[in-house]
């Protein structure tokens, strides 16, 4: 099992001075982040793309560059791509200039969003939501197989026997597919062979096991192998150590960010009960000391039918950066223990 971290790039008020970190300084700190976990020996680092005041991750191409000249073994990804509002060829020709400059160390995670502003920012209809992603990904895996393409379909215009530009380090080009609770989305990507990363942002991993369970079916019927069905999950994750540092450091910031959330969406206003039960030997998220971060990964891959890799989201706008650091620096230390499993 590979272990990375995920980042949404948070705008960050220091929880004891109350300092709001401005985008410039924020940005240096999130470099240190990644610099922190290569020199961790963790596997990967995700960077988001989001459309929001609160968050700075609007053009994770440009930020992975910027990782890429700093650090020297870890993967970086995107975490995740809203194809559906994108260009597949823009996103491909960023990604594979990404990747050249790594020297093959990225890998592209694309998926709808779950947050709805690149639509109206790039002037899309939200009524297209699944049209719009099934078809640009479509052309997205075209251009990975095929250096000339020709394929038409809607919301752009086609192409004729087109070099696209250029080429990746990597052959084949790692594209994965992010999925929220849609059975039609694990179906999908198992019937296309592409390796699935799942978002579970609350309730218990083990609930999706019928979901990852559809998803190998589909690809085993598609004639794909195993080895192609790989299986990741994107999960809020923290470490500390003991389980009160990690809980006591990253709580307040959760908090704010699921108010905000439940204010916009309608929904109920988060809880400390909520988030403890969450946070319990089969809730979804990882916050602990790192022999609890590998016992509940390792419970979880074994109640999902094996997992590829796990990404911690850390993402946090109430979170001290040298406590990030150190969460890092932690979860370096239990990485090893999980390498075989």
């Amino acid at each position: 099992m590979h272990i990375g971290v995920d980042s949404f790039v948070a705008k960050v008020t220091d929880p004891d001075t109350g300092h709001v970190v401005g985008p410039v300084e924020r940005f240096g700190h999130l470099l240190e982040e990644i610099e922190t976990a290569d020199r961790a020996g963790l596997y990967s680092y995700g960077i988001g793309e989001h459309h929001r005041s609160e968050y700075y991750d609007a053009a994770p191409a440009v930020i992975l560059a910027a990782a890429a000249a700093r650090t020297e073994q870890i993967r970086m990804r995107s975490a995740v791509t809203v194809l559906s509002a994108a260009d597949p060829v823009r996103v491909w020709q960023e990604y594979a200039t990404v990747d050249l400059i790594s020297g093959g160390r990225v890998e592209l995670v694309v998926g709808r969003g779950s947050f709805t502003e690149a639509f109206p920012l790039f002037g899309l209809a939200f009524s297209d939501y699944d049209e719009l992603f099934t078809s640009k990904l479509d052309l997205l895996l075209k251009i990975r197989d095929n250096e000339r393409v020709t394929w038409s379909g809607p919301h752009r215009p086609a192409l004729n026997d087109q070099p696209v530009f250029p080429r990746p380090a990597q052959d084949p080009f790692p594209i994965w597919v992010g999925v929220g609770g849609s059975p039609e989305s694990f179906y999908r990507a198992g019937a296309l062979g592409l390796p699935l990363m799942v978002a579970i942002i609350g309730g218990a991993p083990a609930q999706f096991a019928p979901l990852i369970d559809l998803y190998r079916r589909a690809g085993a019927e598609a004639g794909h192998s195993p080895e192609q069905l790989k299986v990741g999950l994107h999960v809020f994750g923290f470490l500390g150590d003991d389980v009160a540092q990690a809980t006591n450091a990253f709580y307040p910031g959760w908090e704010a960010m699921f108010t905000t959330i439940a204010r916009e969406r309608g929904g109920m206003p988060p809880s400390r009960r909520q988030f403890d039960a969450t946070r319990g030997p089969d809730g979804a998220y990882f916050i602990g000391d790192p022999d609890m971060i590998v016992e509940k990964a390792t419970r979880v891959a074994d109640q999902l039918g094996g997992v590829d890799r796990i990404n911690l989201q850390m993402t946090n706008p109430r979170l001290r950066h040298a406590d990030l650091l150190h969460s890092i620096e932690l979860l370096g230390e239990a990485a090893p223990k999980l390498a075989d499993v």
